[in-house]
């Protein structure tokens, strides 16, 4: 079984719901299993995220979001996500290094190679054994997130071309890391897409 599981997908792709099964389901065939997620997961990690997702000045510079977002992603993997994979627990993590690819390396347009040097830097050598990008495309997403009266982020209310991008980045993630980075249909019955999940990290070994 692989230790460390990330999942990634456009806002309102049903991450969250699908980690909660997954849980359930490893833990009942006996693993340890630890769900966190990112920005946060750590006190200073989620007074960052306040920053990235609560600021309501537009003015925050794309390098400096990148930035931010990398030293939140350093003090988690620190405090939480090496220490878990030491004592033998599965890691099940909303988000990782592959939103910043995406939402920074492509749609900020800093760069793939770019973004992914600076959280090298800050990851060291922890890139996740698997990754499940929800596949779900952003005007359906952020109908989701609405329809669900969900408090909208700095995020959420990014214009639908930004998120069309974000979207086409991890695309473009998925085709680069095929082997490490599976694709779930997002379109289904959520119980179907956990389900999707749950095989994925299963049939991995």
């Amino acid at each position: 079984m692989k230790k460390f599981i990330t999942f990634e997908g456009p806002e309102g792709s049903g991450k969250t719901s699908v980690i909660k099964e997954v849980e359930k389901a490893l833990k009942a065939q006996g693993y340890d299993v630890l769900v966190t997620r990112e920005p946060g997961g750590v006190v200073l990690s989620e007074r960052i995220r306040s920053l990235l997702l609560d600021f309501v000045d537009e003015s925050m510079d794309a390098r400096t979001e990148a930035m931010l977002f990398a030293a939140s992603r350093r003090q988690h993997v620190v405090e939480v996500i090496r220490p878990a994979l030491d004592a033998n627990k599965v890691v099940l993590c909303d988000r990782y290094i592959d939103s910043s690819l995406a939402y920074q390396g492509v749609a900020r347009g800093l760069g793939i190679e770019e973004v992914y040097a600076l959280n090298l830097f800050a990851i060291e050598d922890l890139i996740p054994d698997l990754t499940l990008f929800i596949d779900v495309k952003p005007e359906v997403g952020l109908s989701r997130v609405k329809s669900n009266q969900r408090e909208m982020d700095r995020l959420d209310l990014e214009t639908l071309e930004f998120h069309q991008k974000v979207y086409e980045g991890y695309l473009q993630l998925a085709e680069l890391e095929p082997n490490r980075i599976k694709v779930i249909e997002g379109n289904q019955p959520m119980d179907q897409v956990s389900s999707d999940a749950i095989r994925e990290i299963l049939d991995e070994g």
